[in-house]
């Protein structure tokens, strides 16, 4: 059987949690930051597990993750 490719858009914007949960990095923190507040931003700061429902999704463009 032939080696599966790894999605690399993916694996740049996720991590693999030892326990297998995929941790990743909230949105809309890039640019247009005056106008957000400080709670605001400094909320986007925390990484976010991924939601349950999406996991299985995301853990096949990571076979060997």
């Amino acid at each position: 059987m032939p080696k599966l490719k790894t999605h690399k858009g993916i694996k740049k914007r996720v991590k693999v949690t030892k326990s297998g949960k995929i941790k990743r990095r909230k949105a809309f923190k890039s640019h247009i930051l005056t106008k957000k507040s400080s709670k605001r931003k400094r909320q986007l700061k925390k990484p976010k597990m991924m939601d349950k429902t999406h996991q299985k999704k995301y853990k096949k463009l990571l076979p060997y993750e």
